[in-house]
């Protein structure tokens, strides 16, 4: 949905891989299939919630207007609706599904919705796989009423986030697009640079089928993407209803742009656009003035599931070594300036203007997280951890910095809060308790916040006894 699949290309051959869950009745409400032997839920939301309410805000970030602050106008794509929180465009019905629905006013102009996950970590554990599924029906319009309908489930790179500058060397995975009420569904990667790359930006790499048994606009199909890490070469499938229709190999890709695409968490999207850079290559300019408004977009459940393998991959939460070599690591005790990180997730760096110069961590924000690996923190206990922060987020956006050891949904050792300090540079260095802690670890920094925006800079960090 940043760049889009221009044209239809010819689906890959089904492999041996089966999918974990078998297609549903085509108009049967389902709840989130059973999780199968050998796989664990990681994420799923069945949209119980009542009727005309908003789908979970711990779950879920809306998205309102017609671009992040500071990226690409109109999402990147030329679509020409606003987004919004308004029921009326993005609704649970009380029976079990999300409706996102698109309008038009007296005027012409168009709303609509988009959401995406909190969390961006979703990713295959080492040597394993990751299954990303929805169960979603097409809005059920064709023809002319149809022009300019762009529905999509869809996947983004964590760095994404807060930057919008970087696609799509951070990749994005198109499990299901669908444009001007035609009966297919398009599976399109994106990766490496723009224009042409590696991965023929910004077309990208796809390929699209009819739905199987029904149109897809004539009831609920299941779409599903898997990135796999157990076969070498790596490899991303796409499917519907449980049917193989598109691959990307490992093989397909140099290491520099694949390493790019996949050294980090996904997060998950829902949206209808209207108009835009796909819908227009297939029809000309839409919407016209005979595209019906009303037609929701219904999203029956959302679920990730991860398989555990061995080798592949690095895991994005290693267990903590048992028995730590103390005296390998780097001084806890020192200062740690917070772009060293070892792996991150959702996070960016800028130059900064605090005393000594460098960069910092910026626009940090809800679920956003970076580690540091080999934290050498002796025999004696540390006590305290001080960090180096600045912030200038409006008036009632606040959020947590919090110190885990060893995994990233550890529970925290020690946090403190941090609201405005009057500006994005305005740094103070703030401490906080710890548990008492000895030995060498990985340290994660995790960021939590009630509120979507972003709400503080970190430049460096240090611990004390």
């Amino acid at each position: 949905m940043v760049a889009v699949a221009l044209a239809p290309t010819a689906a890959a051959a089904p492999t041996a891989s089966t999918p974990p869950t078998a297609p549903a009745a085509p108009w049967a409400p389902t709840a989130i299939p059973a999780t199968p032997a050998g796989w664990t839920l990681a994420f799923g939301d069945d949209f119980t919630g009542g009727a005309g309410s908003l789908p979970s805000s711990t779950d879920w970030i809306i998205d309102t207007g017609t671009s992040y602050p500071g990226g690409p106008a109109n999402w990147g794509t030329g679509e020409i609706q606003r987004y919004t929180a308004d029921p009326a465009n993005l609704s649970q019905d009380g029976a079990g599904n999300l409706r996102i629905t698109p309008l038009r006013d007296s005027g012409g102009a168009w709303t609509s919705a988009r959401i995406e996950t909190r969390r961006t970590d979703f990713r295959p554990p080492a040597g394993g796989i990751v299954a990303m599924e929805s169960r979603i029906r097409m809005p059920d319009v064709t023809g002319d009423a149809a022009l300019g309908y762009w529905p999509a489930f869809w996947a983004l790179g964590a760095p994404y986030r807060g930057d919008y500058q970087n696609w799509p060397a951070i990749g994005e995975f198109d499990i299901m697009e669908n444009v001007n009420g035609v009966n297919s569904v398009w599976g399109v990667l994106h990766c490496g640079t723009n224009p042409g790359g590696a991965c023929n930006e910004s077309t990208g790499i796809g390929a699209s089928r009819a739905c199987p048994g029904s149109p897809c606009q004539a009831g609920f199909h299941t779409y599903r993407f898997e990135w796999d890490t157990s076969v070498s070469p790596n490899q991303l499938r796409w499917y519907v209803d449980g049917q193989q229709y598109h691959s990307v190999s490992q093989s397909q890709l140099d290491a520099t742009t694949w390493s790019n695409m996949t050294g980090h968490g996904y997060f998950l999207l829902l949206n209808l656009a209207m108009g835009g850079a796909f819908p227009n290559a297939l029809a000309g300019s839409t919407p016209t003035a005979a595209t019906t408004p009303g037609v929701p977009m219904v999203v029956d459940y959302v679920a990730v599931w991860t398989a555990a393998g061995s080798g592949g991959e690095p895991d994005p939460d290693p267990e903590p070594d048992p028995d730590p070599d103390p005296g390998t690591g780097t001084d806890a005790y020192g200062t740690l300036q917070a772009e060293a990180f070892t792996e991150q997730g959702g996070t960016t760096t800028e130059a900064t203007t605090d005393t000594g110069g460098g960069s910092n961590l910026a626009a940090l924000g809800n679920g956003d997280w970076a580690r540091y690996s080999g934290i050498d923190f002796g025999a004696t206990p540390a006590r305290q951890f001080l960090a180096r922060v600045a912030s200038g987020a409006g008036g009632g956006v606040s959020g947590l910095v919090e110190v885990r050891l060893d995994s990233r949904i550890a529970a925290p050792i020690g946090s403190f809060a941090i609201a405005g300090t009057g500006g994005w540079q305005s740094w103070r260095t703030v401490p906080a308790d710890i548990a008492n802690v000895t030995g060498v670890h990985d340290v994660y920094l995790t960021f939590t916040s009630g509120q979507p925006a972003d709400f503080v800079n970190l430049n460096w960090f240090t611990f004390g006894r």
